[in-house]
């Protein structure tokens, strides 16, 4: 059985991590395989959006591999958690926005794929957190600055420092995730919001991804000069002529990504 599958409907692919018997921990294999994935979706320009999800009824991913970190060397640990690392970077500098359908668990590097999507939609039932301190480690992944940065640096701190979960409902609260939905409607309400985005100007889309990732951490005049720059290259695309036409013509736009 593959440890991941991938699917496509139209403009939309959906990534689903298939260990379900072990709630689909995140083996170093399974995060090879995720990384090669995101790569090879990102080279696919006919793909607009991306949704990532777990497989089973109990969990989206509930945690890295603890049996397989058992024994690691520290040189060991880091190649691993750069191996995460790697796959939190790749979804970030894709084209097209990810999109997380936490059905169940999200705990440690399960919380930390999903904070590296660009939109976070959670189960009813889903459990959130960063438990590693439990182990006698730390997130590795990149948790302790996204979520510092999801949720505030206090909030984030009493998360990491006390490794207890947290519910949707207290995960939406913080604004960890970004909605909350019923469990049965998840993957209905999220591969609805990918549609929807998918028929958007895939350029303006990448760009947008693009300007608020790289904003988040330099002065405001320097976000705006990113801005600006984003803005001023769409003008004279196929996508821009297109929409702007349509939208004078009082018709809905066809958009090809160029």
């Amino acid at each position: 059985m593959p440890s991941l599958v991938v699917t496509r409907d139209d403009a939309v692919a959906t990534v689903t991590l298939n260990r379900p018997d072990k709630l689909n921990a995140l083996s170093e294999a399974l995060l090879s395989d995720l990384l090669n994935a995101v790569l090879e979706l990102d080279r696919d320009r006919a793909v607009r959006a991306v949704v990532v999800t777990g497989a089973g009824d109990r969990a989206f991913a509930a945690g890295a591999d603890v049996a397989a970190m058992r024994e690691m060397t520290a040189v060991q640990a880091r190649q691993f958690a750069q191996l995460g690392q790697r796959v939190g970077v790749a979804i970030e500098q894709a084209h097209m926005p990810f999109l997380a359908a936490i059905n169940g668990f999200a705990l440690g590097g399960g919380c930390e794929l999903a904070m590296c999507c660009d939109i976070i939609y959670a189960s009813d039932r889903a459990k959130l957190g960063q438990p590693e301190v439990n182990l006698g480690i730390l997130p590795g992944f990149g948790g302790t600055q996204r979520l510092a940065r999801r949720v505030g640096v206090g909030r984030a701190r009493e998360m990491c420092m006390t490794g207890e979960m947290i519910t949707a409902e207290q995960a939406l609260s913080a604004g960890l995730v970004d909605a909350v939905v019923p469990h049965a409607d998840l993957l209905l309400r999220v591969g609805q919001l990918a549609q929807k985005i998918a028929r958007k100007a895939p350029l303006a889309v990448a760009l947008i991804k693009r300007a608020i990732e790289r904003g988040q951490d330099v002065p405001p005049s320097i976000a705006n000069e990113i801005e600006l720059g984003c803005f001023a290259s769409l003008f004279g695309t196929d996508d821009q002529r297109e929409g702007m036409r349509a939208f004078l013509e009082k018709r809905e736009p066809t958009f090809r990504g160029t």
